[in-house]
């Protein structure tokens, strides 16, 4: 098979991800706003008293904080690490993606993504077997 780079087909794939990164940036800096404000983090300890939690709700509210903060950190981190490999036609890029892809298809919206990206043209194109 040609070690040439693909033409215009893989060209936007990189920036579905800058876009997923840019999403979770501003996902990640509501969230913050919210923690920030007085008046938020006392809406947050309500949500958890009324959903059932009877005691300590300031330290449930940090575990909370802690998990969605990690995991929308995480989600930036990949999307940036798919982009930029993608970019540069890297396997680690691929494997970013995949990942990624395989995360967004549990809500549906990634099923199409990670089908182009398991394709064997797909695969070739970033030096995946």
């Amino acid at each position: 098979m040609s070690k040439s780079l693909p033409g215009n087909r893989l060209r936007w794939l990189p920036w579905l991800f800058a876009v997923g990164a840019v999403f979770w940036l501003i996902e990640l800096t509501q969230f913050a706003a919210i923690l920030a404000a007085p008046q938020g983090r006392a809406q947050l300890q309500q949500s958890l008293a009324s959903s059932g939690l009877t005691h300590d709700t300031a330290g449930m509210l940090v575990v909370e904080a802690v998990v969605v903060v990690f995991l929308e950190a995480c989600a930036i981190a990949l999307h940036a690490a798919a982009y930029y490999g993608l970019r540069r036609f890297r396997a680690w890029g691929w494997i970013a993606a995949t990942i990624v892809s395989a995360g967004w298809s549990l809500i549906v919206v990634g099923i199409p993504v990670l089908v182009f990206l398991l394709r064997r043209q797909t695969r070739a194109a970033y030096g995946i077997p």
